[in-house]
């Protein structure tokens, strides 16, 4: 090395040991705090897309049971939980609807949709998911018709979703009372 390159080497001062853990220190909290704030963004948008992806599959269920419900002439089988529509117009025949519970997991259903007068244990076409109760026809159709009106058998449906599983915390709802309209007017 020259002469001159030493001594301008000699002037230079380096960090000491402590310097650099102090430094090293403060960087891991600044580090570990925005970690923490990417995290809870992901997790957040993620949250975000379940929940509208749940609801957005529910109000296309909804839809589908409300053009099943206008076809049908009336109720061949009802409970709080499934339901099978005799359907003269549209495309015709017996369709069931039902909620089945999710197993192992409480206070979920899944809504499925299936031809025929039966809607067995998960058979079908599951069209939603994340229901927290299975009863999702609140009232019997039959009792929806007064005599003399001139009305037509309705149906009330009601379905609530929710990712947390609970009836209460961030509960989506959907309800409606949906008419026959191929029913006999009374």
């Amino acid at each position: 090395m020259s002469g001159r390159l030493r001594e301008r080497l000699r002037g230079e001062v380096g960090y000491s040991l402590v310097e650099m853990l102090t430094v090293m220190v403060i960087m891991s909290v600044v580090f570990a705090g925005i970690t923490d704030l990417f995290v809870a963004g992901s997790k957040a948008q993620t949250d975000q897309s379940n929940r509208f992806q749940a609801q957005l599959d529910t109000r296309l269920a909804l839809d589908k049971l409300r053009r099943d419900i206008h076809c049908a002439y009336t109720v061949a089988s009802y409970s709080s939980s499934s339901l099978t529509l005799k359907i003269s117009g549209c495309n015709g025949g017996d369709t069931s609807w039902c909620t089945v519970a999710v197993a192992g997991v409480t206070n979920r259903y899944r809504l499925y949709r299936q031809l025929g007068t039966s809607c067995g244990s998960a058979s079908g076409t599951m069209l939603a998911d994340y229901l927290v109760s299975g009863a999702i026809f609140p009232t019997d159709p039959a009792t929806t018709q007064s005599t003399g009106c001139g009305c037509l058998m309705s149906l009330p449906v009601d379905v609530k979703i929710s990712l947390k599983r609970s009836q209460t915390v961030d509960t989506y709802e959907l309800a409606d009372t949906i008419y026959l309209r191929n029913s006999v007017r009374t």
